[in-house]
């Protein structure tokens, strides 16, 4: 059983620092208690404490680079689970240059599987802002996103294979780097996204690319938010679907970045209310991106779609760029934090759903302040509702909850979109998914969770409810 007095134990063995760092979630959001962490060092000493927990009952909730928006790496509050981290299984087991694969295990830091890739001139695409603490391991139990998909996909795009061991101890070797393979179930699939739920994740075969040996990077003012998916149709056609990333930065975003932080500077001459970071890469060694760039913007100008802008034209230039988008979630914390809402419609509805929303937020939300940012070529919005200047913070983000976040889900789910985009279910979003998943999926879940940990060892809590089944199958009955 948890208590101060074990806590502090783990915690002078350990460290303090260490400890901490794994009881509550990245936002501050949920905290809880263990009695134990461990760092097993191969996936048979992870087999051994699996098949240990088993035999006991006892819950186990992986641990990664602890940047989850959602708790769901955080153990309960009764201190009846232990905390198992992959710290020490951070091996490059190999890399198959003429395969363009990459075998690593579940706690490489996702920087160190970019440096890796890159001295063998390869490439592996995510690119998030926590890439220097995030594990592979959770950003596959998480699947995540990143700047990049519009051209490389997301995590699950880009994982041939995985080693993960069941809740029975057993260890599923799936880890073949085949691009083909069709020998049944592609089991390795249900474990990408389910958040530790099903298995712990030891090792991935990782899918790579040719490491772009250009980039053309622009920060542009667009004039209204319904161009947004026309000038990503310019950008692609003009470069050859040499996008990678298409992101929109609302100015309101911007600002609140800008007001606190005022060594940054707007790269535009003009404030707008719309602006697009576009970036194109190739891995040519013939074609060059900078005339398709600059061609792109040219045609944005004569069309009145473009109001202003500036194509980087040095590499601290681009970085400077990149800066302000990266920097944008910090900008919303020095502010007072905000109440955030990870959705994603269709790519083409991006700009009404924009519209729609902040229509909402300005006649609900009482004065509150809009931040509006996200990935526009998957079609991943990130709506955030900050409290006005003055305003009691906490008061005014649990009304924001209660009275508009209902009202920007109900829009999502009108527009066929979906409440959790990027960052998952965990703990924090089961009742969203309650309340606007679709039944079925949510009933083939829980039979998956009760038919592979029938003890619900694997992250209790998290992703679904234990004993959901019974009673969904009996109201679809009725």
């Amino acid at each position: 059983p948890c208590s101060p007095l074990s806590t502090k134990v783990v915690a002078q063995f350990y460290g303090a620092k260490t400890i901490a760092g794994f009881t509550h979630d990245f936002r501050n959001k949920y905290f809880g208690c263990t009695s134990a962490l461990l760092r097993p060092r191969n996936v048979a000493d992870v087999a051994r404490i699996v098949e240990k927990c088993q035999q006991h009952g006892v819950g186990l909730v992986p641990v990664g680079g602890n940047t989850s928006y959602c708790g769901g790496a955080t153990p309960s509050a009764q201190g009846d689970q232990l905390l198992i981290s992959m710290q020490r299984m951070n091996a490059i087991r190999e890399v198959d240059v003429n395969n363009l694969s990459m075998t690593v295990e579940a706690g490489c830091l996702l920087s160190e599987i970019q440096s890796a890739a890159a001295s063998e001139n390869l490439f592996f695409p995510p690119s998030l802002g926590s890439q220097e603490s995030c594990q592979i391991g959770g950003n596959i139990s998480t699947n995540a996103g990143g700047v990049s998909a519009v051209r490389y996909g997301i995590t699950r795009d880009l994982v041939l294979g995985l080693e993960a061991v069941l809740p029975n101890g057993e260890i599923l070797n799936n880890l073949s780097p085949l691009r083909k393979d069709n020998r049944g179930y592609a089991l390795h699939h249900m474990l990408i996204g389910a958040e530790g739920s099903l298995g712990i994740i030891t090792a991935a075969s990782l899918r790579l690319l040719r490491a772009p040996l250009s980039q053309a990077t622009a920060f542009l003012a667009v004039r209204d938010i319904g161009d947004l998916m026309p000038l990503l149709a310019m950008a692609q056609s003009a470069t050859g679907e040499a996008v990678t990333s298409f992101e929109y930065i609302s100015n309101s975003s911007l600002q609140l970045l800008l007001n606190k932080v005022p060594e940054l500077r707007r790269p535009t001459e003009e404030p707008a209310e719309h602006y697009v970071l576009i970036e194109a890469a190739t891995s040519s060694t013939i074609l060059s991106l900078d005339p398709a760039m600059e061609a792109f913007f040219e045609a944005g100008m004569e069309q009145g779609l473009i109001l202003d802008g500036a194509i980087a034209s040095s590499e601290q230039q681009r970085k400077d760029f990149w800066n302000l988008r990266e920097h944008i979630p910090e900008g919303e914390v020095l502010n007072g934090s905000s109440v955030k809402h990870d959705v994603s419609v269709r790519v083409s509805h991006v700009g009404r759903f924009i519209e729609l929303g902040s229509a909402l937020v300005n006649q609900y939300g009482q004065g509150a302040r809009l931040s509006i940012y996200g990935h526009v070529g998957d079609g991943n919005i990130h709506f955030n509702l900050l409290a006005p200047e003055g305003a009691d913070n906490a008061a005014f983000l649990e009304m924001l909850q209660t009275e508009i976040s209902p009202r920007i889900y109900d829009l999502v789910a009108k527009m066929d979109g979906s409440f959790s985009a990027e960052y998952g279910l965990g703990q924090d979003k089961i009742q969203l998914n309650e309340a606007y998943g679709d039944p079925v999926k949510r009933a083939l879940m829980s039979t998956l969770k009760e038919a592979i940990d029938p003890n619900n060892i694997m992250n209790p809590g998290k992703v679904v409810r234990p004993g959901k089944l019974g009673s969904e199958a009996e109201a679809s009955s009725v």
